[in-house]
């Protein structure tokens, strides 16, 4: 049996090949928390589940949303590969499935 080294996202233990994908990861949830959080403060009567969900696409589209704020607004309508953005299920090992 060989032995594999995996590192494990404390926030949602999502599982990774290396400590570089899940420290980025792990940054992404923060801020997707830290948006929720701010959502969740401005706009009453937001359903959480909904607060979250916008946090999540927010944080992992963190990209496209800077360069619509510095005068490309664009950015935001392109799709996730022409950004330049993997999806998270491309770095997320299946071992997860396993716990």
């Amino acid at each position: 049996m060989a032995v594999v080294a995996v590192w494990k996202c404390d926030r949602d233990g999502a599982m990774f090949d290396n400590k570089k994908d899940a420290e980025e990861h792990d940054k992404m949830l923060e801020l997707a928390a830290n948006i929720t959080s701010l959502i969740e403060r401005h706009i009453d009567g937001i359903d959480e589940q909904v607060g979250e969900e916008i946090g999540l696409l927010l944080a992992k589209r963190r990209e496209a949303l800077a360069k619509a704020c510095k005068g490309k607004p664009e950015a935001l309508l392109e799709d996730d590969e022409s950004n330049g953005q993997e999806g998270d299920d491309d770095r997320v090992t299946p071992l997860v499935a396993n716990q």
